[in-house]
């Protein structure tokens, strides 16, 4: 083995060390963009830099996931290894965010209560609504809401925008999380989540 070989071991020893890892009990649900496939999962091992989610589907080493874990938000990463009952996810995300989560994880170990902020668990409203929402490029594209909640809006649309695309509906700017069968799903990103529910409500009620 090279001397070269030996600086690379060493750096990724370095940077899983840079994140406390601890055992977790925490319900989660996860989905794959590429696929539009997604599943309930469990996480039993939490650090600011992944997760391992035990999950009935596993995808292969190397996709592209998207993580809700119960009371620390939503993650995305990169599958790095797969087990027969799962699999391990590497998150990319800032650095402000892994202040966050080592600072819930000092909070959950501590028995602290976690806020109740993630998954479904927001009410759905099901209601079929016409509206339309706007594309980051200034198009008006047409749709219809199959149900909303606190955390974002399942629609009905012949338009499908990239994952990831940001848009704006209902004066909500949100961004494309998932593509499913009959349109797309979006998710808020106004950090006043309260009122954003607020506006679609009043919102979806007129049309």
């Amino acid at each position: 083995m090279t001397t070269d070989d030996w600086t690379v071991i060493d750096h990724t020893l370095a940077e899983r060390r840079r994140y406390k890892r601890e055992r977790v009990e925490l319900i989660g649900r996860h989905f794959e963009p590429a696929e539009s496939r997604e599943a309930d999962c469990k996480v039993t091992d939490l650090s600011a830099g992944g997760a391992r989610i035990l999950s009935g589907v596993v995808p292969p080493s190397g996709t592209q996931v998207v993580v809700y874990i119960d009371g620390f938000g939503r993650f995305e990463g990169s599958v790095v290894r797969v087990e027969r009952d799962g699999f391990a996810i590497e998150f990319e995300c800032s650095a402000n965010k892994r202040e966050r989560v080592s600072k819930q994880l000092e909070n959950y170990v501590s028995g602290m209560p976690l806020e109740k902020t993630m998954l479904r668990r927001h009410h759905r409203t099901a209601k079929e609504r016409k509206v339309s929402f706007t594309r980051a490029n200034g198009d008006i594209a047409n749709c219809k809401v199959l149900d909303y909640s606190l955390s974002g809006v399942f629609l009905a649309t012949e338009i499908r925008p990239e994952i990831g695309e940001f848009v704006l509906i209902g004066g909500v700017p949100g961004r494309v999380a998932r593509h499913h069968e009959r349109g797309i799903a979006i998710e808020y990103t106004s950090q006043d989540k309260a009122t954003a529910e607020s506006g679609r409500s009043k919102t979806f009620a007129a049309r």
